[in-house]
C-alpha cells in the first residue's frame, strides 16, 4: 500500500515568503554594489595603469550579468505550485545557481587569459610597464573591505533560508575577496617597482575562481539529477523514524531536492496482519513526524507493506 500526503504541496507560508523577501533582498544588493565596483576598478585600473584591478573590474562586470539572470531565476523560483508544476518552482535556484557557476568559470579564464598575455608582453619587453597609481590601490582596498561586509552577511542569507543560489552568491562575494586582495597586493609590489606581480596576481586570482565554479556547478548539477540522499539527512530520517514502533523494517530512503525543499520517498516494512486502516495510521504518523522534525521537508510519499520475517 501507498500513503499520499496532500495532492499538491502546502501553500506558501509567511516563513516562505519571509524567505523569498530576503533572497531578493541579497540579489538586488549584490547586484547594485557590483554595479558600482565594476565602473570604478574598470575606471581605475585603466586610468592608474593596473592589469590586476582592470582584470578584477571585469570579473566585477561578469558579476552584474548574472545577477541579472540570478534575480530573474529568484522571481521564477517564487512562483506557487500549479498542476503542471506541483512540487512548485524552486527548482530554478538550483538552475540559478548552476547559472552562477558558469559565469564564474568563464570569468575565471578570461582573466587568466588576459594575465598570461601581460606577463607574456613583459618578458617580451613590449607591455607597458608604468607603475600602478595610488588611486587604484585604494579601489583595490575598499573592494576587499566591502566584499567582507557582502560575503558574510551573503552568507549567512544563504544559511538562514537554504537557497542554492543565495550560497553560491556567498561564494562569489568571497571570490571577490581574494581577487581584491591579490589585486592589491599586486599593485602595492608594482609600485615598489615589480610590475611582473601585477599579472601574475590576476593569473594566481583565476585559479582561485576557477576551482570555485567549478564547485558551484557540481553542487547544483547534483541537486538537478536528484542525486541520493546525504550520510547526514539518512541518519537523521532513521533516527527520527525509530521513535515509531510500528516500522520493523526501513527498505529504502529516496529524497528529492526542490530548491531548498526535500520531497522525501519510503518504503517500509509494517506488521502483516494490520488492516489497511493501521497501515494509513503508520503513513499519517510517519508524514507528520518527518515534516516536523526535518527542516526543509515540504512532502512525504510512503509505501508500507509487509514485514519480511527473519
Amino acid at each position: 500500500m501507498e500513503k499520499v500526503v496532500n495532492e499538491f504541496l502546502p501553500a506558501e507560508g509567511p516563513d516562505t515568503l519571509q524567505r523569498q523577501k530576503k533572497g531578493q533582498t541579497v540579489v538586488n544588493l549584490g547586484l547594485l554594489w557590483n554595479t558600482i565596483l565594476a565602473v570604478g576598478k574598470t575606471v581605475f585600473g585603466i586610468a592608474g595603469h593596473s592589469t590586476a584591478l582592470l582584470s578584477d573590474g571585469i570579473n566585477s562586470t561578469s558579476d552584474v550579468a548574472y545577477y541579472i539572470v540570478v534575480k530573474i531565476f529568484m522571481k521564477l523560483a517564487g512562483r506557487p505550485p500549479d498542476p503542471e508544476h506541483p512540487y512548485g518552482h524552486r527548482q530554478m535556484e538550483s538552475i540559478a545557481a548552476l547559472t552562477v557557476g558558469s559565469f564564474v568559470i568563464t570569468t575565471a579564464i578570461a582573466i587568466f587569459w588576459t594575465a598570461v598575455n601581460n606577463i607574456f608582453d613583459q618578458v617580451n619587453g613590449i607591455a607597458d610597464v608604468n607603475r600602478a597609481s595610488l588611486s587604484a590601490l585604494w579601489m583595490g582596498l575598499f573592494t576587499v573591505a566591502s566584499k567582507i561586509v557582502l560575503t558574510i552577511y551573503t552568507r549567512a542569507v544563504g544559511e538562514k533560508t537554504g537557497s542554492l543560489a543565495i550560497r553560491a552568491l556567498a561564494f562569489d562575494h568571497r571570490n571577490d575577496v581574494l581577487s581584491a586582495a591579490a589585486a592589491s597586493l599586486g599593485i602595492f609590489l608594482a609600485r615598489r617597482g615589480y610590475p611582473w606581480v601585477d599579472p601574475l596576481a590576476g593569473a594566481l586570482v583565476a585559479l582561485l575562481i576557477l576551482r570555485t565554479g567549478i564547485g558551484i556547478l557540481r553542487q547544483s548539477t547534483a541537486d538537478l539529477m536528484d542525486s541520493v540522499p546525504s550520510h547526514f539527512l539518512d541518519k537523521k530520517i532513521r533516527s527520527v523514524l525509530a521513535k515509531v514502533g510500528e516500522i520493523k523494517q526501513i527498505e529504502e530512503i529516496h529524497a528529492h531536492r526542490f530548491g531548498p525543499y526535500f520531497v522525501i520517498n519510503l518504503t517500509i516494512g509494517i506488521d502483516g496482519g494490520q488492516d489497511v486502516y493501521s497501515g494509513d495510521a503508520i503513513a499519517t504518523r510517519v508524514e507528520k513526524l518527518l515534516t516536523e522534525k526535518i527542516e526543509m521537508v515540504r512532502k512525504v510519499y510512503v509505501h508500507y507493506h509487509p514485514a519480511e520475517k527473519n
